[in-house]
């Protein structure tokens, strides 16, 4: 039995305010071909089930665009026959209940199986059962799932959990409303064939969980994850489990870094960089690192921009070099409350008798202060 599993497709995503030919965002335009590419994967592998573990659009009122294209690309599967179960993320639920989830449009389509309800809900084929948990908003109807889920196992069949949760504190994403999955529930894991994971925009597995996946995003919502491949995870369920990861092609993405003495050395750098990466519609990000403040009046932004004439944008970040005075103020910062406040009253006493009495009582304060945060 084989699985293609994606998510955190993003769609109606848009950033730069460039726009293409078509007056459509560029970057919006971007993740919608990052979709296409995943649905021709689908239709050309012909999984017996396919699951998207949430974040399928960006936002909970997503554009009427966003909506048609969708719809149409679904509408593909859906005439294909092939099964596929669709939870919602925290960027597609809304943050109310009177407010109507836009999953719910996918019900219009046969073969496409949308949980969007904030509660646990089982979606049953003849060999197989899949355990969907979508974003939940409340904590405790959360848990509440998460219990339902495990007096709903059928071990005559195989069994498949979908979650959109960060499963420890490395995977989150400082998110409003992101949802971590408890430890002390982590067993239930063991129990199932396979664990599909969305919100991480990162492939690979969890932990100590080697059932447990998380299949990333399939595009780049952001600068930070230049270097991470988009795509989804093919599971194969046999004798043993088999994920395999396959990438899609997105435009190029660099983050780079410069450190040269003088401003024609930096060029001279990003002149060859220019040269050597493919660089053609890119996404850059580039720092300049220990720049002096005059080194920074001397680079322009639109001079640094027109080393890459062929890069669809280019971010810029600026680095300064620390001054002794900046140093000896990091210093200051690094001590302690009490030893800066202590240096204030020796300043200030006129005499070392005061001086050690007050010292004592603040030292007595800061001791109190320390005990009641050690007791919260």
């Amino acid at each position: 039995m084989r699985i293609l599993h994606f998510s955190d497709t993003h769609l109606g995503f848009n950033d730069l305010e460039i726009v293409n030919e078509f007056g459509i965002n560029q970057r919006e335009a971007d993740f919608y071909d990052a979709f296409t590419q995943v649905i021709d994967a689908i239709l050309e592998t012909k999984p017996d089930y396919v699951i998207h573990t949430g974040d399928l659009f960006h936002r909970p009122h997503p554009s009427n665009r966003a909506i048609s294209f969708c719809l149409t690309q679904l509408k593909r599967l859906s005439v294909a026959q092939i099964p596929t179960i669709i939870i919602a993320g925290n960027h597609s639920t809304p943050r109310t209940r009177s407010a109507s989830p836009i999953l719910a449009a996918l019900r219009t389509l046969d073969h496409i199986y949308p949980v969007f309800e904030e509660r646990y809900e089982k979606v049953i084929f003849d060999n197989i059962n899949f355990h969907c948990i979508p974003h939940i908003n409340d904590e405790t109807s959360n848990l509440a799932a998460i219990e339902e889920c495990e007096a709903s196992l059928d071990e005559d069949k195989r069994n498949i959990m979908m979650l959109h949760c960060s499963v420890g504190a490395q995977f989150m994403m400082e998110e409003y409303g992101e949802r971590v999955y408890p430890r002390e529930k982590e067993a239930l894991f063991e129990r199932m064939d396979y664990v599909a994971l969305g919100h991480w925009h990162g492939f690979g597995s969890v932990g100590k969980h080697s059932n447990v996946y998380y299949a990333g995003s399939s595009e780049r919502t952001s600068s930070g994850d230049a270097r991470n491949d988009k795509g989804y995870a093919l599971v194969t369920l046999g004798e043993s489990l088999d994920v395999t990861f396959h990438p899609i092609t997105l435009r190029p993405s660099h983050r780079l870094r410069v450190d040269a003495q003088t401003s024609a050395d930096i060029f001279d750098e990003l002149r060859s960089l220019s040269s050597s990466l493919d660089v053609n519609g890119a996404l850059l990000s580039i720092t300049l690192e220990n720049l002096s403040a005059t080194q920074s009046i001397d680079i322009a932004n639109r001079d640094i921009e027109a080393c890459f004439p062929t890069a669809l944008n280019v971010q810029i970040q600026r680095k300064f070099r620390r001054s002794e005075a900046s140093a000896a103020t990091e210093s200051v910062n690094a001590a302690s409350l009490q030893e800066y406040f202590g240096a204030f009253l020796e300043e200030q006493s006129s005499t070392p008798e005061e001086y050690a009495r007050l010292n004592s009582k603040v030292a007595t304060l800061f001791a109190r202060y320390d005990e009641v945060n050690n007791d919260a």
